[in-house]
């Protein structure tokens, strides 16, 4: 899908939030969720995502390869370090229902021909990032606010060589790749992002069984390895009783979920979701090249697109989701969008 097809999709979605008044506004209050937050039984929600080209597009380039493993930990006390962070954040207030979000990844990035042991000059860098994140998410009025901080390593340190070689011998027995020794130098990493999203900016209940919804959402990224402004929208749709629930947890730049979910009466579930977000890149360390020191870079491209389409099923205390994605090109001379698949299973207790 290119730029402009997935501009001109947000843009029809923005039309129809401003103009169809077939639906209403603020599904749920926060004091009913909120509510939910304080008498839920389950306060711990482990997640583990695994993004890679192999499970979408089939290929073996790009945006490659993406693990994050999180523990969303609900209605708990805010880390002292992440309280004084968001206590300098205009707008971002903390309040019974704060929550916090912890997470470990890795991100791994090729050119496209990954047997070529020299460096390709008109193709992306070798690259690699491991980093741990500590979050916030608040429900305040009708929205939900998310900050976060990561820190971590670009460069031989992040282990993405290792890493894709393991992968490629014992698990895919496909190429190895050849052109490590050409990616990005040692570079410490910080990032703060933070996004809003309206959950129930617009919904449509479809008889007395199913919900439809539409959820907004802006966000920004500060930092060394990720400056960006973005907006998007999410659709989701599945049962009314089981409304509560949010997308799972992705990948940044993707918008990520926190992961919550609740499991009907009769314990089992199921929801669909798809989602538009476009980037606004003032920084991409993965395209840009180190910053403190010289590297490989190309020139990209300032305005990037994402869209997605998923399901997620929930059998007790476990839900399981795929979505298959398609980002729009994100330098001068690509070939082709990147296009990879996104399996997250959770757990709560």
């Amino acid at each position: 899908m290119s730029t402009c097809a997935i501009k001109s999709l947000m843009l029809c979605g923005l039309l129809f939030l401003a103009g169809n008044t077939a639906y209403a506004q603020n599904a749920t209050t926060e004091e009913e969720v909120a509510a939910r937050i304080r008498n839920s039984t389950h306060k711990n929600f482990i997640s583990l995502a695994v993004e890679n080209d192999s499970i979408g597009g089939g290929t073996d380039r790009f945006y490659t390869s993406g693990v994050r493993a999180s523990w969303f930990n609900v209605n708990t006390p805010v880390p002292p370090m992440i309280d004084e962070i968001a206590d300098r954040i205009p707008t971002f207030d903390l309040n019974e229902t704060t929550s916090t979000l912890f997470t470990l990844g890795q991100n791994i990035y090729t050119p496209e021909d990954i047997r070529i042991r020299t460096n390709q000059d008109n193709d992306r860098p070798w690259a690699a990032f491991l980093y741990g994140s500590v979050g916030l998410a608040t429900i305040e009025n009708n929205h939900i606010d998310e900050l976060e901080v990561t820190l971590g390593v670009v460069g031989p340190e992040a282990l993405g060589e290792q890493a894709q070689k393991f992968i490629h011998r014992h698990v895919t027995d496909s190429s190895i790749p050849q052109g490590w020794d050409n990616q990005l130098d040692f570079e410490p990493g910080l990032i703060l992002s933070g996004q809003r999203r309206w959950p129930d900016a617009l919904y449509a209940d479809i008889g007395e069984d199913f919900r439809f919804s539409i959820q907004p959402n802006v966000n920004f990224s500060l930092g060394n390895v990720y400056s960006y402004l973005g907006s998007g929208l999410t659709f989701t749709f599945g049962p009314y009783q089981d409304r509560f629930q949010d997308t799972p947890p992705r990948v940044r730049p993707s918008m990520p979920g926190t992961g919550f979910f609740e499991v009907p009466d009769q314990g089992w579930s199921w929801y669909l979701f798809a989602g538009l977000d476009g980037r606004l890149v003032g920084r991409n360390i993965f395209l840009d090249g180190n910053t403190f020191s010289d590297s490989h870079s190309v020139d990209k491209k300032y305005l990037v697109g994402d869209a997605s389409a998923g399901v997620a099923f929930t059998l007790g205390d476990y839900r399981l989701s795929y979505a298959i994605n398609t980002r729009s090109k994100e330098f001068d001379d690509q070939d082709g969008n990147s296009v990879y698949g996104s399996m997250t299973l959770s757990t709560r207790f």
